[in-house]
């Protein structure tokens, strides 16, 4: 019996969003939902769906260290992937990779390769351990050049940035800026949700300190 299995019959998964037995993520707890295309300065960003009820749920357990919720959000992301793609996780902080046990964004995005046919690397790294968890909305968007790259695994490569929500978007033009600098050809971003503003907002185009804007689903 391999080791997974064993887990799965001592500790079988769970929903994050209801509790029930079997899933870390139930189908009745993600009901079929259009993709979400959104633009935010120099990067397109894809979403299964919203950051909203059972997603986000599952979002904030991952945060919390549950590998198979992990997994079942990859599966759910993965419809969006091409095959054969390069997808490169945002990085978790140092410290929180020590709570939690797991860096939960680079956990969703392999677990997405492997159902798409993509492949993962990690050449990004925080210059500064902290996040933008907790943080306001203009602590978010001032927070620059927070992040690095290893040039020598992306240069010439064209990528796709993978997080687990867009908010403003800034942690995404941030690791963009950071490819881009060590050579690598970024235009796309996948996310596990976005966090859209409020329906009928006037303001709507506005994150980021610039257009943040929804596009017709693919």
């Amino acid at each position: 019996m391999r080791w997974n299995s064993l887990l799965d019959v001592v500790f079988p998964p769970q929903c994050a969003a209801c509790n029930a037995i079997g899933s870390g993520l139930c189908r009745a707890c993600t009901p079929p939902a259009e993709p979400i295309t959104v633009r935010i300065p120099g990067l397109t960003v894809r979403a299964p769906g919203r950051y909203t009820g059972g997603v986000r749920a599952a979002i904030l357990a991952v945060k919390d260290g549950r590998r198979d919720v992990a997994e079942r959000l990859g599966r759910i992301v993965a419809p969006l992937i091409a095959r054969g793609s390069l997808l490169i996780p945002v990085p978790t902080s140092a410290l929180r990779r020590r709570v939690r046990g797991i860096d939960g964004v680079a956990l969703i995005a392999r677990a997405a390769a492997i159902v798409a046919g993509a492949a993962v690397e990690t050449p990004l790294y925080l210059r500064r351990d902290d996040a933008q968890r907790g943080r306001s909305r203009p602590e978010r968007l001032a927070a620059r050049g927070r992040f690095g790259c290893v040039a020598e695994a992306v240069a010439g490569a064209r990528v796709v940035l993978f997080d687990d929500v867009c908010t403003t978007g800034a942690t995404l033009r941030d690791c963009a800026a950071a490819l881009r600098t060590a050579g690598a050809v970024v235009d796309d971003a996948i996310v596990a949700a976005v966090a859209l503003p409020e329906a009928g907002g006037s303001d709507a185009a506005t994150k980021c300190g610039g257009p943040w804007t929804p596009l017709p689903a693919p």
